[in-house]
């Protein structure tokens, strides 16, 4: 069973965390201030600014980034090189496996794209794929 935490701002990630949770009965849960977790599982969040991780985000990684397999990350291609640029700042920072980058809430092929590299990937190596 693999967990999967996310951030969500504008409700993109919601949106793509829904259309994963239609497809595979993983347990997912929105990162909420103070969270504390016992379950190893994968990131997704967004990218806020001009290719900023957001504050939540990094807080719950302060705290429980030692469980955290891989980080992916939504953002909007019309930043160009700030494109998701969370995933890469978190995986840098925290020293995560950045497995997707994606724009806004993701298309369905972006969605099975992650369940894939989630199921076919479990050592979680070092894999900026994105």
């Amino acid at each position: 069973m693999e967990w999967i935490y996310y951030d969500s701002k504008t409700g993109n990630v919601d949106r793509f965390v829904q259309k994963i949770a239609g497809l595979i009965p993983w347990k997912v849960q929105k990162i909420m201030p103070g969270m504390e977790i016992i379950h190893p599982g994968h990131l997704i969040t967004f990218t806020t600014r001009f290719g900023e991780a957001p504050e939540t985000t990094t807080q719950f990684l302060n705290h429980a980034g030692s469980l955290i397999k891989s980080v992916s990350a939504s953002g909007n291609r019309n930043w160009g090189k700030n494109f998701a640029l969370a995933a890469n700042k978190l995986s840098a920072a925290y020293e995560l496996p950045l497995l997707l980058k994606f724009e806004l809430s993701g298309t369905m092929e972006d969605v099975k794209e992650y369940i894939n590299l989630i199921k076919n990937n479990h050592d979680y190596q070092k894999m900026d794929i994105a």
